[in-house]
């Protein structure tokens, strides 16, 4: 069975959610027959490289918000991820165009370490100092997943590498009517929305495995939208 999802580094809701789906599969008695495939999402497509800037800054611009309701916003969802185990900076984290960090996890794919690679991106991004808006950095978490650096400098320097993959891959869930990240397919019959809870993905599991039609899984869920504004649940909210 292949279980595909659609995310973007910049989205928390992914971050969280790819923890939750791998508790739910950590369960699953078929799991060594799942096969995951990564597909690129971005959240603002049209946001240039190097214009980049504080996460608070674009939640209180986005949301109309004061820069203490956009640190609460952040602290709230601080607290989901770090009830999943997760590191989460709520403060200095920065924001810009993911389309390199995507053609990146295409080269990854095609090397067989995208699941490595993305890990690395989602904590650099999310728990610690480190820029994933920096090409030097993106280096650096290419090579500690196990890439050659001069292929992964290569792929950045070059802006049409891989990019016809990334883009073929935001056309497709376009068609499969993803309008929002994180975004889940099972084997083709089962689409999850959001960063639902484990046990939900767990359900998917055991019923794409009995081959059933193609169903909407879970009501409404945590998820950054396709203009990149991210719902943030009240406080002791989980999903």
């Amino acid at each position: 069975m292949r279980v595909e999802i659609w995310s973007d580094i910049a989205c928390p809701w992914c971050y969280i959610g790819k923890a939750r789906f791998e508790k739910g599969l950590a369960g699953f008695a078929h799991r060594d027959e799942v096969e995951v495939v990564h597909r690129s999402f971005e959240l603002d497509p049209g946001r240039a490289k190097g214009d980049t800037g504080l996460v608070i800054d674009m939640l209180a611009q986005k949301y109309g918000r004061t820069p203490e309701e956009a640190r609460s916003m952040e602290a709230n969802v601080a607290a989901n991820a770090q009830a999943e185990g997760l590191g989460y900076r709520a403060e200095g984290r920065d924001h810009g165009s993911t389309f390199d960090i995507h053609r990146l996890l295409h080269l990854a794919k095609a090397r067989g370490r995208q699941d490595e690679l993305l890990n690395l991106a989602y904590r650099a991004n999310f728990a610690e100092e480190r820029s994933v808006y920096d090409d030097g950095v993106l280096v650096e978490l290419a090579v500690e997943a196990g890439l050659d650096v001069d292929e992964a400098r290569a792929v950045l320097a070059d802006p049409e590498a891989y990019a016809a993959e990334v883009r073929a891959d935001e056309r497709e869930a376009s068609e499969l009517g993803a309008n929002g990240v994180p975004f889940f397919v099972l084997d083709r019959r089962y689409g999850i929305s959001g960063g639902q809870p484990a046990e939900v993905f767990a359900q998917a599991l055991e019923q794409a495995w009995k081959d059933r039609p193609l169903t909407a899984i879970g009501g409404d869920a945590a998820a950054c939208d396709v203009d990149g504004a991210c719902e943030v649940p009240q406080a002791g909210s989980t999903a």
